[in-house]
């Protein structure tokens, strides 16, 4: 689909791609300058509590760190609750956002002057947003497969989650219902029932989180190793936002692991 494109200055320049005809239904790459060989690329999924009134502006700011480190980034963007969005096209929406990478994708960075390394796409996700990270990884037969994933402050057990009442009942809003009413739609949804996943996970969370509590990474991370995955959970001082700051210890934990996996 079509392509435009705005200055970045130093960073590179920031390429707009659709994946449908939603107004939601967009990505945003950036590729590093003068790379010199094909790049990892790092998929920057927003939070939110999977509503509308949340956009992709909460991913920009560590989207705009990954160049200077070699690395390219995509900006996602999807349907939200509130806006057409929900069980199941959201997690449609990212699966194509993803998938973009292989055709337009690749296209858009080539005119960039960069390769992108489809062998090292690395999710990384806030909230809501860690949910999609690391249920992109449970794809079966994806055009862009899954190497990694990050989930920041990550919502990881979906029925744990509506019990908890998270974001005043935000999941049973995004999948339809409780878990006894659309129990397929949990059994699809929620990472925490797809181990083992097979990639490397980091979880980063706050210890003073009181929108997500740290309890969703520690019981991943903990069902995840006894599956047999690579999962490390890295709790750091802070609250829910904190690991989104570009500016925070949290981030360059996140690029320490994505140096240490992925380099």
């Amino acid at each position: 689909m079509g392509s435009t494109s705005a200055p970045r200055g130093q960073d590179g320049d920031v390429v707009t791609l659709r994946y449908g005809d939603d107004v939601s239904q967009l990505v945003e790459l950036v590729v590093p300058p003068d790379a010199g060989g094909p790049v990892p690329v790092a998929v920057v999924i927003h939070g939110g509590f999977w509503r509308d009134a949340y956009d992709m502006s909460l991913g920009r700011p560590l989207s705009a760190t990954m160049p200077a480190i070699g690395w390219a980034a995509l900006t996602i963007e999807y349907r939200r609750v509130g806006n057409g969005g929900g069980y199941p096209a959201t997690l449609d929406d990212v699966g194509a956002a993803i998938d973009l990478l292989a055709t337009a994708g690749l296209d858009a960075a080539a005119e960039a002057g960069a390769q992108l390394d489809l062998d090292r796409v690395i999710t990384i996700g806030h909230s809501a947003g860690g949910h999609l990270a690391v249920w992109a990884a449970t794809r079966t037969d994806p055009a862009v497969p899954i190497a990694g994933a990050v989930a920041q402050a990550g919502v990881l057990d979906l029925r744990q989650a509506a019990a908890d009442q998270l974001g005043a009942g935000a999941t049973q809003a995004f999948l339809g219902g409780e878990p006894n009413a659309v129990p397929q739609a949990y059994e699809e949804a929620s990472p925490i029932e797809h181990l083992p996943l097979g990639i490397p996970v980091l979880c980063v969370h706050g210890t003073a989180d009181d929108i997500v509590p740290i309890g969703q990474s520690r019981s991943f991370v903990e069902r995840a190793v006894a599956a047999g995955d690579e999962a490390e959970l890295a709790e750091v001082q802070g609250d829910h936002f904190v690991v989104i700051d570009p500016a925070s210890a949290a981030w360059r934990t996140t690029l320490d692991w994505l140096a240490r996996r992925f380099a």
